[in-house]
């Protein structure tokens, strides 16, 4: 059964959205706020977030990389603002969806079934498979020995294929708050990353470089 953290101080929408998950067979946890869900994301594990953009205490966005620089964790955001300026951050924060209110419970039970099929199982035509809750992924068939960051980097890429992730997301999403490192880090664990999986497969590449963007993991 798959475990859903759903941050939203919002009680009426709260139940709706616990019912229709609840109804579809997810494990779900509510909190009101995001010192709530920082408690409860340390003692106990959960496959997907739902969060609220405007919490009282910790914004949604600040709650995302909080959240994840533990650990990878898929996320969609809800929020009453349907400017494009908030969908864009949102994204560019890995936010896996973004679902405006009023929204149908139905279609965001449908939204996080896609989320979660994208994030566990095998990755279709790339020869990756990611087991995310036991960190550990196999390329081509065979499990890669993979240091802390270079799984970060690797996840962050699977979690979302074809998507160019910029240096700096990549450092919060894996560095977090690491002040000595910097965007060269990124490049030095992206180079030992491919050469690992080259060691498996000598003519793949499956992680482009996006000149002056960041990186992409290719989707075949």
């Amino acid at each position: 059964m798959n475990r859903i953290l759903l941050v939203e101080d919002e009680g009426a929408i709260a139940q709706t959205i616990e019912f229709a998950l609840r109804n579809e067979g997810f494990d779900t946890t509510h909190v009101l706020n995001g010192g709530e869900a920082l408690r409860c994301f340390a003692s106990e594990t959960f496959d997907l977030a739902i969060l609220d953009v405007g919490l009282p205490d910790i914004g949604g966005f600040a709650l995302c990389r909080d959240l994840r620089r533990s650990r990878d964790l898929p996320v969609i955001f809800l929020t009453a603002r349907g400017a494009e300026a908030d969908r864009v951050l949102g994204l560019e924060l890995g936010a896996d969806d973004y679902v405006a209110k009023p929204f149908s419970p139905r279609e965001l039970v449908a939204r996080v079934r896609a989320v979660l099929r994208r994030s566990h199982g095998a990755m279709p035509n790339n020869g990756f498979a990611h087991d995310a809750a036991g960190h550990r992924i196999h390329f081509r068939g065979k499990l890669l020995e993979l240091t802390r960051y270079e799984y970060g980097l690797l996840a962050a890429l699977l979690q979302r294929p074809g998507a160019i992730l910029s240096r700096a997301q990549l450092m919060d999403r894996v560095w977090g708050g690491d002040s000595d490192s910097s965007d060269r880090t990124v490049d030095t664990h992206i180079k030992t990353l491919r050469a690992k999986l080259r060691d498996i497969d000598a003519d793949s590449d499956p992680i482009r470089t996006q000149r002056g963007l960041g990186y992409a993991l290719q989707v075949d």
